[in-house]
């Protein structure tokens, strides 16, 4: 494998663009390597479907489209970002507001932990912003420390 690969979609800010964003993801991992049903693969379908869903939600239809990058660098780091184009960063809600919805940023985070990655937002050239999760990437025969499987 290369000691960098990328791979990016670009998709109308629609709801149907999650689900899009989902399937486009795991065809990505699976061509790197990573088996659909691995736990893995799981977390990043997740991500991707929560950070899609954050941008298709609170851009207000300000971002027309959002863009899915995945990066796999020296196959040591998996690097997701979703980009849109409205300049609001994503937040925690207060927690009143937490009881039906508010709760994708807080799956992300505690997703990219419980992996060993992190979370980052970086700014756009056009003045929107990029949310990026980082996760360590481990070969398809290495169990996933602090992950569970089966669960």
């Amino acid at each position: 494998m290369a000691d960098h690969q990328e791979a990016s979609v670009t998709l109308p800010s629609e709801p149907v663009s999650v689900a899009a964003a989902r399937r486009w993801v795991a065809e990505v991992l699976s061509v790197w390597g990573l088996p659909e049903d691995d736990v893995t693969a799981d977390s990043v379908r997740l991500i991707v479907s929560e950070l899609a869903t954050n941008s298709v939600q609170h851009t207000f239809g300000k971002s027309p489209t959002f863009t899915v990058d995945v990066r796999l660098e020296r196959e040591e780091w998996l690097r997701i970002g979703v980009t849109d184009s409205h300049p609001r960063w994503p937040k925690r809600l207060p927690a009143a507001v937490q009881q039906d919805n508010g709760r994708g940023m807080v799956i992300i985070r505690w997703l990219a932990a419980e992996a060993g990655g992190r979370l980052s937002v970086s700014p756009t050239e056009d003045g929107g912003k990029t949310v990026w999760i980082a996760l360590p990437w481990r070969p398809v025969d290495a169990p996933a420390a602090g992950i569970a499987r089966g669960c």
